[in-house]
C-alpha cells in the first residue's frame, strides 16, 4: 500500500480537531452543497460492496452525525464520498453536530423518535449514546476479523448489557513528551532516558538542580470536571498494578496497595519540587522538562515546536509495568430497519478495513485502531518518514487501558479527582483514597 504523505501542518490541524477542538453548527454532506436546511448528501454511484457479516446490503439512505472538523471533517467527507461512489443505493448523509451538544441532541433525538442512523462520539460517552435504549447490536452484523484485529481494551467502551453496541474508528493515547535542551542542561542522555519511577525521581532531582525547574509536571487541579486529573492518573494506578473500578463497574476499586502506591508516587513528585502545584501548562510553556501529553500534541507542535521536543514510553515503577490511557471515537448504530442496520455496518467494516484505516491514519493523526496497521512495516515506515515523535505513542497502543463503560463515568471522574487534588495539597494519601471511595460508590450505587 503506497502511502499520501502529509505535510507537518495538514497533520498539525487535524491533529488540533482532535484533541477537543468542535465544529461550528451545521450540518455538511459528502456533496459539499448545503440545502435551506442545513443538510446535504452525495449521490451514490457505481455497484460494489465489501459487505456485511450477514450479507451484501442493498443500499440505504443514511444519516450519521459526527462531530469532527476541519481536515479532519474533510477527510471524514471525502471518504463517504469515495464509499458511496463503490455502493450502488447507499447514500450517507453527514451532519455535524457539535461536539457539546451531541449528547443533548442525542437524548432529544430519542425522545422524538428522530434518531439518526449512526453516531460517531468521543468513546466515553458510548455508554450514555446506549441509555437510548436503541442502540443496535453490531457484533453479528460486523466480521469477525474486524473485531478480532481491534485492540481488545477498546472494545470495552461498546459492552453494554451483553451486547456491542459500538465500533472503534480512531484512537489516541498518552506517552512522555520532555524539553531536549532541559534534558540535556541536566545531564540526562536520550539514549538512555528514565524507564522507571525511580530514575524519574533521580532524574527529577538534576533537573532541578540544573535548571531550576520541575522535571515532570502532572496535572493536578479538576477543573470543572476533573477528566484531566483522573486520566491521567489512572495511567500510573494501572502502571502500579490496580484497577479504578470493579469488574462490572458497580464499585471504587482504587483504594488498594496499587492505589495508595501511586497516589504516594504524585504526592512525592510535588512535594520534592519535581512537580508543579497549579494550573495544566507549564511544560508546553518551557517551565517544565517534561510531562504526559496525548498523541495529538506531536502533529500540533511539529511545525512550530515551542521547544525541541522528544517522546518516549511512561516511566513506570521497577516492580510495576507498562501502561496508558486511550481516546478516540467510536461509532454506535441506532437504526431500526433492518437494510439500514446492514447498510451502516457494511460502511463501518469498510470504514475499518486496513486499506481505509490505514489512509484515515496517515491523514488525520489519529492513531490505528487495528493492530494489523500499527504494526504494519507500511504505517510505521510512513511514522518514521513524516512524524518519528509518534511512534511511542503507537507503540504503547498494547498497553493502552480502557476507562470504565458506566454512563455514571463523568462524575465519578470529578468525585475523585477532588480527593486526588486535596491530597497533592497536603490530605493524607489514605485519607484522601478513603473519602474518594465514599464518594465515588454513593454515586455507582445510588
Amino acid at each position: 500500500m503506497k502511502f499520501r504523505y502529509l505535510g507537518a501542518a495538514l497533520v498539525a490541524a487535524s491533529l488540533l480537531a482532535a484533541c477537543g477542538s468542535t465544529a461550528n453548527p451545521g450540518e455538511t454532506g459528502t456533496s459539499g452543497s448545503t440545502s435551506s436546511s442545513g443538510e446535504a448528501s452525495a449521490s451514490a454511484g457505481t455497484d460494489g460492496s465489501t459487505g456485511s457479516a450477514d450479507q451484501s446490503p442493498a443500499g440505504a439512505a443514511l444519516t450519521l452525525w459526527h462531530y469532527w472538523d476541519g481536515n479532519n471533517a474533510d477527510t471524514f467527507q471525502a471518504m463517504v464520498k469515495d464509499y458511496e461512489s463503490s455502493h450502488a443505493g447507499t447514500t450517507i448523509k453527514l451532519v455535524n453536530v457539535p461536539g457539546s451538544d451531541l449528547l443533548t441532541k442525542l437524548q432529544a433525538a430519542a425522545q422524538s423518535r428522530t434518531l439518526p442512523d449512526v453516531v460517531i462520539g468521543d468513546l466515553v460517552t458510548v455508554p450514555r449514546m446506549a441509555q437510548t435504549g436503541s442502540a443496535v447490536d453490531l457484533k453479528s452484523l460486523i466480521p469477525d476479523d474486524v473485531w478480532s484485529d481491534v485492540y481488545p481494551e477498546m472494545l470495552k467502551f461498546g459492552q453494554q448489557d451483553g451486547k456491542q453496541v459500538s465500533i472503534p474508528v480512531s484512537a489516541n493515547t498518552l506517552a512522555w513528551m520532555y524539553n531536549k535542551d532541559t534534558f540535556a542542561k541536566a545531564g540526562i542522555d536520550e539514549s538512555n532516558l528514565p524507564t522507571t519511577w525511580e530514575e524519574l525521581t533521580d532524574a527529577c532531582a538534576a533537573v532541578k538542580d540544573k535548571t531550576g525547574q520541575p522535571a515532570f509536571e502532572l496535572f493536578t487541579q479538576p477543573g470543572t470536571d476533573g477528566e484531566g486529573v483522573t486520566w491521567n492518573f489512572q495511567v500510573s494506578l494501572w502502571q502500579a498494578g490496580g484497577e479504578f473500578l470493579n469488574k462490572d463497574n458497580s464499585a471504587a476499586a482504587f483504594n488498594s496497595d496499587a492505589g495508595r502506591k501511586a497516589l504516594q508516587f504524585w504526592v512525592d513528585l510535588v512535594t520534592s519540587g519535581c512537580s508543579p502545584l497549579g494550573p495544566w501548562g507549564e511544560f508546553e510553556k518551557g517551565n517544565a522538562g517534561s510531562a504526559q501529553e496525548g498523541s495529538w500534541m506531536v502533529g500540533i507542535w511539529k511545525p512550530q515546536p515551542p521547544f525541541d521536543f522528544g517522546t518516549a514510553q511512561i516511566p513506570h515503577p521497577a516492580d510495576g509495568q507498562a501502561a496508558t490511557n486511550m481516546g478516540g471515537e467510536q461509532a454506535v448504530v441506532f437504526a431500526q430497519d433492518a437494510a439500514k442496520q446492514h447498510a451502516a455496518a457494511d460502511f463501518l467494516t469498510w470504514f475499518d478495513s486496513p486499506e481505509q484505516a490505514t489512509s484515515w491514519s496517515e491523514k488525520t493523526g489519529f492513531l490505528p485502531v487495528l493492530k494489523s496497521v500499527a504494526d504494519s512495516q507500511d504505517y510505521k515506515d510512513y511514522v518514521a518518514q513524516n512524524l518519528p515523535e509518534l511512534q511511542p505513542f503507537v507503540d504503547a497502543l498494547p498497553t493502552a487501558h480502557a476507562r470504565p463503560a458506566t454512563p455514571l463515568y463523568p462524575q465519578v471522574s470529578l468525585a475523585f479527582a477532588k480527593e486526588v487534588e486535596k491530597a497533592l495539597n497536603g490530605k493524607s494519601v489514605d485519607q484522601a483514597l478513603a473519602d474518594a471511595e465514599t464518594a465515588v460508590n454513593q454515586i455507582l450505587q445510588g
